[in-house]
């Protein structure tokens, strides 16, 4: 049986995750689906990217099993986060459609300048979260701008991690995804895999997302 901890993207909860987590466990494997300071029914003060990674830390540390950590979108700076502070508690790392950032990147130093005045437009109200975009889920919640702003500080004991694989989506215009894919996708330490879909992969594509993530099991 593995332990998989998934980390949803900017504006999601845990919840994004129901299908997959669904598949998961119906293959008798331990889910554990997050839902990151800010984004469920309490306020998000104080919710930086340094916060997130320490919940995603404590979720690691509360088993003695190694863990699979899969990150969707921005939830890929947050898993390699917890990666670079427990690497030996990991047994994979899995990117979908998620930024993969080095010591002292950012989500905003990391997207596309259509993601930047995204950010801009949605903090306009009280210039500490970011309104979800209209076409969301209803249960999403605004997101805590710091998280997008703050750079992240890593060791690079993250790449320490056996076994690191990307999942691209290549079925929407303007991802800031598509390079990255074709760059890992010729280095030896990555595994790549793509899906035919637009970006959010948990919902749009729930069956070939879990098959690949059962593979890392």
């Amino acid at each position: 049986m593995a332990r998989f901890i998934l980390v949803p993207g900017g504006w999601h909860g845990g919840w994004a995750f129901d299908a997959v987590s669904h598949a998961l466990s119906s293959e008798g494997h331990e889910v554990q689906p997050l839902t990151l300071s800010g984004l469920g029914d309490e306020p998000a003060h104080g919710a930086n990217l340094e916060r997130h990674i320490d919940e995603v830390v404590l979720a690691v540390r509360g088993r003695n099993t190694q863990a699979i950590l899969v990150g969707h979108s921005y939830g890929g700076m947050v898993i390699t986060g917890a990666a670079d502070k427990e690497p030996s508690r990991i047994k994979a790392i899995i990117y979908a459609d998620a930024y993969v950032p080095d010591d002292g990147a950012s989500v905003w130093s990391l997207t596309t300048s259509n993601y930047r005045e995204r950010f801009i437009a949605g903090a306009l109200a009280d210039g500490l979260t970011c309104a979800p975009p209209g076409h969301l889920d209803s249960r999403c919640r605004p997101h805590p701008i710091a998280t997008f702003l703050q750079a992240i500080k890593l060791t690079g004991n993250w790449r320490n991690v056996r076994t690191k694989a990307l999942i691209a989506a290549f079925g929407w215009e303007g991802s800031p995804f598509t390079d990255l894919y074709e760059r890992l996708r010729l280095d030896p330490e990555w595994d790549t895999h793509r899906l035919d879909c637009a970006h959010d992969i948990p919902r749009l594509a729930p069956a070939a997302f879990s098959r690949i993530l059962l593979k890392y099991a």
